[in-house]
């Protein structure tokens, strides 16, 4: 099975809460990796998510620790609109 991963960044100008994260994270611009598969048996190729995947600290010091946190899609995108307003 085939699996497609694409990488964006995602920035936020206020710091945001996740259900997922211990407590507010600071604004900034954070990696964002979204992990897709192949659906199988189609005549056509498609693909469904699997994972989205958070990149924690937003900047990371070398060396530093770093979590990845998988983030519902609903979640994060009320996320991303209620820093947009």
């Amino acid at each position: 099975m085939a699996i497609r991963t694409t990488e964006t960044m995602v920035t936020f100008s206020r710091p945001f809460t996740l259900a997922a994260l211990d407590g507010p994270q600071p604004a900034g611009t954070y990696r964002l990796v979204v992990e897709e598969e192949q659906i199988p048996g189609l005549s056509f190729v498609a693909f469904r998510r699997v994972a989205i995947l958070l990149h924690v600290p937003a900047d990371s010091v070398p060396g530093g620790t770093r979590q990845v946190i998988s983030v519902l899609p609903d979640e994060l995108a009320e996320a991303v609109a209620a820093d947009a307003a």
